[in-house]
C-alpha cells in the first residue's frame, strides 16, 4: 500500500515543481523583454542578470523546501510516539481486565484501575510483591506462562480474603533504557471453569463389585445363595438410588453401578459405609459375614478406559484380600474398608490355571531369573526353590537373585550345598544383568511392590515378568505381568508354590532339601501353624511331608547363635504398652547388622503372647534407616497402619521403613498414626 502511494504522489510532486519552475522562467523573461524595451544596457547582460535571478530565487526555494520538509518530519516523529505512549497507558488504564508492571525482583511498580477496584481493600499494593495482591508469586506466574499459565485468585483485602472470580496470570518480560520489567495480566475464566467442572461433575463413573466371599461360605451352608445375593443387591439398590445412580447385575455375584462423578464424592465422605452393611448379612446360623470388593475409576479418558480402569481396581480390590474399595484416580489410588481377614479358598481350581498358565510361559523363555524382595526371608528364598524347580522340570535354565553373604539365609544355603543342581544357579545382581536377553522370563515372589524387590532394573528391564505373592497389592504395576497370582488368603507364599508343585511336578520328584525350605517358609509365616493356617494350608503341608520334608530339619534352618539371641533380648528389655492392648519395642542401637531386621520381626512375634496385647510394634535402626515391624492377633489391620507409614504388608504382619528421623521421632510417629487409625470413626478404619 505505502509503494502505491508514493507512486501517485511523485507526478503531483512533479507537475508542482513544474509549475513553480515554469512561474519563475515566465518572471524571468517578463524581466528580461522590458529591461531591453526600456533601458540601455546589452540585452546579453540583461539575459543573464535575469538568469542568476531566476537561478537564485529558484536555488532559495529549493533549500526552503528542503528545510520545511526536515522540520515537519522531526515534528511528525516526536508526534507520533508521544499519541502512541498516551494511548498505550490511556488503553492499559482502562483494560477491562486486571493489569500489573513488576519490577525484577517481583515488586508491584504499576496497577490498573481494574485491579485497584478489586482490590480496593488492600491498604497498599505499590513496591509489595505480586503475592501481596494474588495467590501466586511473580516467579510462579513466570514458569507457568509457557504452558499458557496459571489460575489464581485475587484478594479483596489486607486478610488475604480471596476474590470469588477464578482469573487465568499469565506474564511476559519487558525491556526499556536497559532496565527489565515483567506484565503481568489477569484474565477473567471463572466461566469457564464453572462449565469445565459442570463437565466434570456430570461425567459417568463406572463401578463394578462382587461378593468376593460367597463361594467360601457356600462350602459351609448351601441354603440362602439367593437370599444373600439378592439382599446385596438391595442394599447395593438403595444406595446407587441416594446418589442417583443405578446398579444391575451381570453376572454371578457381580454387579455394575453407574453415576455420576460429583455423586462420587458422596460416597467417599461416607467412606463407603455399604461395606459395613453389607458385612452385617449372614448366611443360615454361620456367624462369617458376606462382603463385597468394589473397584471405581474416575481417572477421565474415554468410556472404554474408565471401565477397564474400573475393572483394573476390582482385581486389586480382590488382590487385597475383598472387603474393600479401591478408587483410582489420575493422582493414584485410595483404599477404603478392609477390615475383615480374607477367607482362604478351599478349593484349587485357579492354583490349576495358574500351574497351567505358568507352565506355557516358562516352557517359551530362553532361561529365567527369580528373585524376592530385599532382605529376604526363608519363605522369600523357599519360593524362589520351588519357581527353580517348576523352571528346570520344563528344561528352562533358572538363576535365583539373591545375596549370597546375606547371613539370616546362612542355614538355607548350607542346606543346599549339596544339590549339585544348585551349583552356580545362585547370582548376584550384576551377573543377572548378564544373563538377560529378549525372550528372559522373571519371576518376582513374594513381594508385590516391585521398587522393593531383590533388582528393580531387571524387573524394568524384562519383557515378560511374573508376579506370585501372598501379600495385599498395595499398588499398580508400571509393566503389566503376564501373569500375576496374588492370593491374600494363603498362609505364605511357599504354600502357594508348594501347590504349584503338586499339580506340575510327578510324585516324589521334590528333593528333600527343598521339601525342608518349602515347609520351613510355612512355620515361619505361620508362625508353627499358629496363625493363617486354612485347609489348604494345612494340604500343602502335608504333600511338603510326602515329598520328604521334616519338621524337625525346617525348624533348624532357624536355629541363632548367642549374639543374635542377645539382640533379640534387648527389645524385649525395652518394652512399652500403649493404650493397654499395644506393646511397642525398640533397639535404640544403631546397627549396620541386617540381622537386626530379623531379630525385630521375632521380638513383635513373641510379644503378642503377652496376655492382654493383641498388637505389637518393634523398631530398630539400620544404617540410620528405622524399621517396624508390626505383628497383630487378627483384631487389627496392621497392614492399613503400615501403610500409612509408607509400608505394607498383610492383614496381621506388616513392616515399614522411616527415613530422615531418629527414633525417638519414629516412635513418636508411630503413635500419632496408632492414634488416628483407632480414634478414626469406625467407617474409616
Amino acid at each position: 500500500m505505502s509503494g502505491k502511494k508514493k507512486n501517485n504522489n511523485l507526478p503531483l510532486r512533479i507537475s508542482a515543481m513544474g509549475i513553480i519552475s515554469s512561474a519563475f522562467g515566465a518572471v524571468a523573461l517578463g524581466i528580461c523583454a522590458l529591461g531591453a524595451l526600456y533601458t540601455e544596457y546589452p540585452p546579453e547582460k540583461i539575459a543573464l542578470l535575469c538568469l542568476a535571478i531566476y537561478l537564485g530565487f529558484f536555488t532559495c526555494f529549493i533549500v526552503g523546501r528542503i528545510i520545511y520538509s526536515a522540520v515537519m518530519r522531526r515534528r511528525l516523529s516526536n508526534f507520533i510516539p508521544s499519541v502512541t505512549h498516551e494511548l498505550s497507558a490511556q488503553f492499559m488504564q482502562n483494560a477491562s481486565r486486571p493489569l500489573v508492571i513488576c519490577d525484577k525482583k517481583g515488586h508491584v511498580i504499576w496497577y490498573n484501575s481494574y485491579l485497584r477496584n478489586i482490590c480496593a481493600k488492600i491498604s497498599v499494593i505499590y513496591n509489595k510483591p505480586l503475592e501481596n495482591i494474588c495467590t501466586r508469586s511473580l516467579d510462579t506466574v513466570m514458569k507457568s506462562s509457557e504452558a499458557g499459565g496459571i489460575d489464581v485468585h485475587l484478594f479483596k483485602n489486607s486478610d488475604r480474603e480471596e476474590s470469588e472470580s477464578i482469573y487465568r496470570a499469565i506474564s511476559d518480560e519487558l525491556s526499556r533504557a536497559g532496565k527489565t520489567y515483567y506484565a503481568v495480566v489477569f484474565t477473567d475464566v471463572t466461566q469457564q471453569r464453572v462449565l469445565e467442572q459442570r463437565i466434570m461433575d456430570e461425567e459417568t463413573i463406572i463401578a463394578y463389585a462382587m461378593i468376593d466371599n460367597l463361594d467360601e461360605l457356600l462350602q459351609y451352608i448351601q441354603e440362602g445363595y439367593g437370599s444373600a445375593t439378592e439382599a446385596v443387591e438391595k442394599i447395593l439398590e438403595r444406595s446407587m438410588e441416594g446418589v442417583s445412580g443405578f446398579v444391575r447385575e451381570y453376572g454371578n455375584n457381580r454387579f455394575i453401578c453407574v453415576l455420576e462423578a460429583q455423586q462420587l464424592k458422596k460416597l467417599e465422605d461416607d467412606k463407603f459405609s455399604i461395606l459395613d452393611e453389607i458385612r452385617e448379612i449372614r448366611l443360615g446360623e454361620t456367624a462369617l459375614s458376606v462382603t463385597i470388593s468394589m473397584g471405581i475409576s474416575k481417572a477421565g479418558g474415554s468410556l472404554y478406559e474408565r471401565e477397564r480402569a474400573a475393572q483394573s481396581a476390582l482385581d486389586m480390590a480382590l488382590q487385597r484380600g475383598g472387603d474393600q474399595v479401591v478408587v483410582k484416580h489420575k493422582d493414584g489410588v485410595d483404599f477404603y474398608g478392609g477390615k475383615t481377614k480374607a477367607v482362604q479358598k478351599r478349593t484349587k481350581v485357579r492354583s490349576r490355571i495358574i500351574a497351567n498358565e505358568l507352565l506355557a510361559v516358562v516352557a517359551k523363555s530362553d532361561n529365567v531369573i527369580v528373585m524376592g524382595h530385599r532382605f529376604p526371608d526363608a519363605d522369600c528364598f523357599a519360593a524362589s526353590v520351588a519357581m527353580s524347580r517348576i523352571a528346570r522340570f520344563c528344561g528352562t535354565k533358572a538363576h535365583i537373585v539373591i545375596d549370597r553373604n546375606d547371613k539370616n539365609l546362612k542355614h538355607c544355603f548350607r542346606s543346599l550345598e549339596e544339590c549339585s543342581e544348585y551349583n552356580g544357579m545362585i547370582v548376584d545382581r550384576a551377573q543377572a544383568q548378564d544373563l538377560m536377553s529378549v525372550n528372559t522370563l522373571v519371576v518376582v515372589a513374594d513381594v508385590n511392590n516391585l521398587n522393593i524387590c531383590e533388582a528393580p532394573e531387571i524387573v524394568e528391564n524384562a519383557r515378560d515378568i511374573v508376579i506370585i505373592d501372598h501379600h495385599r497389592k498395595t499398588s499398580e504395576f508400571r509393566k503389566k505381568p503376564c501373569i500375576s497370582y496374588i492370593e491374600p488368603s494363603a498362609s505364605s507364599t511357599s504354600e502357594l508354590m508348594a501347590e504349584l508343585l503338586e499339580l506340575i511336578l510327578p510324585q516324589g520328584s521334590l528333593m528333600k532339601e527343598e521339601a525342608d525350605l518349602l515347609f520351613a517358609g510355612m512355620l515361619l509365616d505361620t508362625k508353627q501353624f499358629t496363625h493363617n493356617a486354612g485347609v489348604r494350608t494345612f494340604g500343602a503341608a502335608m504333600y511338603l511331608r510326602n515329598e520328604g520334608a521334616s519338621p524337625l530339619d525346617a525348624q533348624a534352618l532357624f536355629k541363632m547363635n548367642l549374639e543374635d539371641f542377645m539382640i533379640e533380648a534387648q527389645f524385649e528389655s525395652n518394652v512399652a504398652i500403649y493404650r493397654d492392648t499395644i506393646a511397642i519395642a525398640r533397639n535404640d542401637e544403631d546397627t549396620d547388622n541386617d540381622l537386626t531386621r530379623v531379630n525385630a520381626a521375632k521380638a513383635a512375634d513373641r510379644l503378642l503372647s503377652l496376655e492382654g496385647i493383641n498388637t505389637a510394634f518393634a523398631l530398630c535402626s539400620v544404617n540410620g534407616v528405622i524399621c517396624i515391624s508390626a505383628r497383630s492377633d487378627g483384631g487389627i489391620n496392621v497392614q492399613l497402619i503400615a501403610e500409612k507409614l509408607g509400608g505394607g504388608g498383610h492383614f496381621d504382619s506388616a513392616g515399614a521403613q522411616l527415613h530422615g528421623m531418629d527414633m525417638k521421632e519414629a516412635v513418636d510417629l508411630l503413635r500419632k498414626t496408632l492414634d488416628e487409625f483407632l480414634d478414626a470413626p469406625k467407617d474409616e478404619e
